[in-house]
Parts: C-alpha cells; sequence; structure tokens
C-alpha cells in the first residue's frame, strides 16, 4: 500500500480525513488528496483547511451545488480521470455525502479498492439521501472502518465478512481532542454566559414552510428562557428568506469556523440539532444534546451519550429544556475508542496491507 488517495468534499468531510491524512504523512506512505468542491464557500470550506492543518488539495474538481443527481454525476464524472491518471492503491471516503458515494462508485468499475471511513452506521431511514449513500459506500467498499460497535453489527448483518471490518473508533473526535485546547482559549465575542446553541439544515426540517416555522416557533420559546445562538447554513438561510420567517428574537450568525465553533458547543448549556455530527461531538463534550428528528444513524450517542432524540414532538422539547434548565439533564458516558487515536489505527492497518 504505497499510495494512497482521500476524497472529501463537505465540512463533516474535513472533520475526519484530517487525523488520518496525518497519521498516514507519519508512516511516509504517498498521499493524493482531492477536493470535489460540493463546499466551496470560504467559511464552509477554506479556513476549515487552514484550522484542520489540512494540505492545500491537490485536485480540486469544483463541483459546487446543485440536485442530488446532477452534483453526483458531475463529481463522477470529473473524478474518474484523476483515478485513471494517479493510479492509486486505495481510495479513502469519508462520512456519508455526495462526493462519497460518488467517488466509491467510480472506483468500484474502474477496480480501485475502496475504504469507507465512518462505515456502518444505520438511521434506517430511507427518505434521508445520506443513508441511501452510506448504504451503498458500504456495499462497494474492500475495508470498512467503523466508529463504533453498532457499525460492525449493521454490516455483518448486511452480510460483510467480518475480516473486511475494522473498529477504530470515531476520527471526528481525534480532530476534537485535537483542537479543543484552542477552543477553550477563544474569546467569549460578547456572548451570553449561558445559551443554547442551535444548528438546522436537514431538508425534512428546513424546506417545508410549515415544518420550519413550528421549529422556529419552538426555539422562540426556548429564547424566553435562555439565549439562542444560531449559526445558520447557507440553505437554512436562503429558506428563512423565501419563506419570509421572522427570526427577531433569534440571534443568527453565518457559518462559523471549526475552532470558533467547537468554542461554542463546549460552553453551551445545550445544543439543539439535526446533525450528525454534532451529536458525537456533544456526547465526547458531555454537553446536553436535543436532536430535531425522529431517528438517528448515531445510537451510541442516544444509548451511552448526552443526546435525545426529539423529532418534531414540540412539547417534548420544551420538557427536556426544562429538566436542562432545572439542572437535570441527562449524563452520559464517552463511547470506546473514541480517545484520539482512531486514525493512527486506520493508517497502521492500510500500512500493514
Amino acid at each position: 500500500m504505497n499510495h494512497i488517495l482521500h476524497v472529501v468534499g463537505a465540512r463533516p468531510n474535513f472533520v475526519k480525513a484530517a487525523p488520518v491524512l496525518r497519521a498516514i504523512r507519519k508512516r511516509g506512505l504517498r498521499q493524493t488528496l482531492v477536493h470535489t468542491g460540493q463546499h466551496y464557500d470560504r467559511n464552509m470550506s477554506d479556513v476549515f483547511f487552514t484550522q484542520l492543518e489540512i494540505p492545500e488539495p491537490d485536485v480540486n474538481l469544483g463541483v459546487k451545488s446543485g440536485t442530488h443527481a446532477s452534483q453526483t454525476a458531475e463529481i463522477m464524472r470529473s473524478f474518474e480521470p484523476v483515478v485513471l491518471e494517479s493510479k492509486p492503491d486505495m481510495v479513502l471516503v469519508y462520512g456519508d455525502v455526495n462526493s462519497t458515494v460518488a467517488a466509491a462508485l467510480v472506483c468500484s468499475k474502474l477496480l480501485v479498492p475502496v475504504g469507507h471511513v465512518e462505515a456502518g452506521l444505520r438511521s434506517f431511514d430511507r427518505t434521508m439521501p445520506e443513508e441511501i449513500n452510506r448504504i451503498v459506500t458500504d456495499r462497494l467498499a474492500d475495508i470498512l472502518f467503523t466508529p463504533s460497535e453498532d457499525g460492525d453489527t449493521n454490516l455483518l448483518h448486511e452480510g460483510v465478512p467480518r475480516e473486511r471490518i475494522h473498529l477504530v473508533g470515531n476520527v471526528m473526535i481525534d480532530s476534537l481532542i485535537q483542537l479543543l485546547p484552542a477552543a477553550k482559549s477563544c474569546p467569549k465575542n460578547g456572548f451570553p454566559d449561558r445559551y443554547a446553541l442551535v444548528t438546522l439544515h436537514r431538508p425534512s426540517n428546513v424546506d417545508d414552510v410549515d415544518s420550519l416555522r413550528a421549529i422556529l416557533d419552538s426555539l422562540t420559546n426556548v429564547s424566553k428562557e435562555l439565549s439562542i445562538i444560531f449559526p445558520v447554513h447557507p440553505r437554512t438561510r436562503q429558506r428563512l428568506a423565501e419563506f419570509g420567517i421572522d427570526t427577531q428574537n433569534l440571534k443568527l450568525l453565518d457559518p462559523i469556523p471549526y475552532i470558533e465553533f467547537l468554542s461554542l458547543q463546549s460552553r453551551a448549556a445545550v445544543v439543539i440539532t439535526d446533525s450528525g455530527g454534532i451529536q458525537e461531538e456533544t456526547t465526547y463534550l458531555g454537553v446536553p444534546c436535543l436532536t430535531l428528528r425522529r431517528n438517528t444513524e448515531r445510537p451510541i450517542t442516544v444509548t451511552l451519550g448526552t443526546n435525545i432524540l426529539v423529532g418534531d414532538d414540540r412539547e417534548g422539547l420544551a420538557t427536556e429544556m426544562e429538566k436542562i434548565l432545572e439542572g437535570k439533564q441527562k449524563k452520559g458516558l464517552r463511547p470506546p475508542l473514541w480517545d484520539g487515536y482512531a486514525g493512527d489505527r486506520i493508517a497502521g492497518i492500510l500500512q500493514k496491507m
């Protein structure tokens, strides 16, 4: 295993790839980094590379946004000649975005081995585009790196041979541990001492005007007891403008770089989110997390961690918020192997191969 090609395209990919890139570099193996351009503005891409100490991409496909079909197709079309020219021994893909499944499809047809970092996660909800990406990528991957035992269980149940599955821990936590000291030293920038941090971007939550309005009404009620800090995803900001929804009671921010966002997470009284990765980060940090989804592909954050699924239950959200305000929030544990060494384990396995 002499040449490893990494494919990233969106912010969660960057956080996951950084520790793997670093660990492989220490072992002296040749690496190529391909950025598909799925997230392309500075706050969604460039600044993450800087903070995570990710090298400048060797190739940027510049695909940008589009429908799921058009974006996936354009990534495949642009990525195929890169693989043919660079001839990697292994292509590593990360997470569950369109860049992930597109790269896996290209490599499988070119008979280039694929390793999937963060394999085996399942929400069992195929209305989520990410669930389709996870299932397809895992079926195509030759080697599967799982973050938790439920990933192993899911893959074995789907018929993946045990020898292809490697429980390595959570690479997102590697990045969190590395940058947490810098995050804790960030100034508060006028933010209140006690606040709820909100993120919202799932199509099921933001693309329907009634759903989005109901969530914001719930957040407005929360703001009567606790200040709201809300870094707004570009998709969500666009929908707020389209729907003409009033957000004057909420503190809306532009997307925030990783270290600054990690600082906000670590100091929050509660995080209210529909993000998968944030469920994991809050579990490690011991911060209460209320997830605005009916299911999660990261159930270990519920069974062991600080995460509670509230879905679209506004009364449930109010009840859990009351517990948090009274200091009766759910206590959690850190899952096994969420220790900052997942990237090293992946690099060690690849080196042996």
